[in-house]
């Protein structure tokens, strides 16, 4: 089966089943003694365009999405190590901006490697330590499941890339410089039944974290914080497709967390997510590595 048919989900979850990996659909991995760390790459026309993005904000962007999955792990980051693959005819002056944006969260950059490659690629590796990491695997029925910021302006700046559109600086402004949320992940880690990052949409997002814990998530569309001056799309929604770097979390009802954060759902009995507008259920998917196109 080609990874086209099996998808990310389905790929890591095989390998899991033959115990050649342990934990990797997971935010990240605990090593004890409260450490944590966790990684990911962003590769040249895949997740990004030097077209639509300068190097600068390229860096910070691989710093936040590593930071996010600290975020979601409760973390206080520590360190970061950069692998990049570059052409070699790419300017030095290029690469020194591609770190100052790596350096802008202020976590220092303490390893790492470089190679050459045909494709501009950079690897992070985020180190941080926490309290307590709830995990995704703790949502109990009863829960009520919240996020933290608003859905879709990334996805919308990135349609705005791609078609030339003017009047979208913000959306655009979303799409190359990811929020960071680790002071909330912090926070939620305290008491949260579990927790993890939106990178691929609440849709895919939501489903993970219903297939960790054996529990059903109903998340009611009308609900969810959206971006300002949201675009509507001729096909799938904005606030589905994913690099929203906000976090989504299952707490206990009486949680005074749950009544800060908006409130967009809930755990029940059950499999799977299901997201309804008013009732009636949505047919909606988020990004896939290996599916979307």
């Amino acid at each position: 089966m080609r990874l086209s048919e099996l998808g990310e989900d389905g790929l890591l979850a095989g390998l899991e089943r033959r115990g050649l990996v342990e934990g990797i659909a997971d935010d990240g991995a605990e090593l004890g003694g409260g450490l944590v760390v966790t990684q990911d790459v962003l590769v040249e026309d895949v997740h990004f365009r030097l077209a639509w993005t300068s190097w600068r904000d390229l860096g910070f962007k691989a710093a936040a999405v590593n930071l996010s999955d600290l975020a979601a792990l409760g973390a206080e980051p520590t360190a970061l190590l950069v692998s990049l693959a570059a052409a070699p005819e790419t300017r030095a002056a290029d690469v020194e901006a591609l770190y100052e944006g790596l350096n802008e969260p202020a976590v220092p950059i303490v390893g790492g490697d470089t190679t050459r490659a045909e494709r501009l690629t950079i690897v992070v590796t985020a180190l941080g330590r926490s309290d307590r990491v709830p995990g995704r695997s703790g949502a109990r029925p009863g829960d009520v499941v919240v996020v933290t910021g608003p859905l879709g302006a990334a996805a919308a700046g990135l349609h705005a890339l791609r078609h030339g559109l003017a009047g979208h600086e913000a959306h655009v402004e979303r799409h190359r410089r990811p929020p960071l949320r680790l002071a909330e992940g912090r926070r939620l880690a305290a008491t949260a039944h579990a927790l993890m990052d939106l990178s691929d949409g609440i849709a895919t997002d939501a489903a993970r974290l219903a297939a960790r814990s054996g529990v059903r998530l109903t998340i009611d569309v009308e609900r969810l914080p959206l971006a300002d001056d949201l675009p509507e799309p001729d096909g799938v929604p904005f606030w589905t497709q994913g690099e929203d770097y906000e976090l989504l979390a299952a707490l206990a009802p009486d949680d005074p967390l749950a009544d800060a954060l908006a409130r967009v759902g809930r755990v029940e009995p059950g499999e799977g997510v299901e997201l309804r507008r008013e009732g009636v259920p949505l047919d909606v998917q988020g990004w896939d590595s290996f599916r979307t196109p």
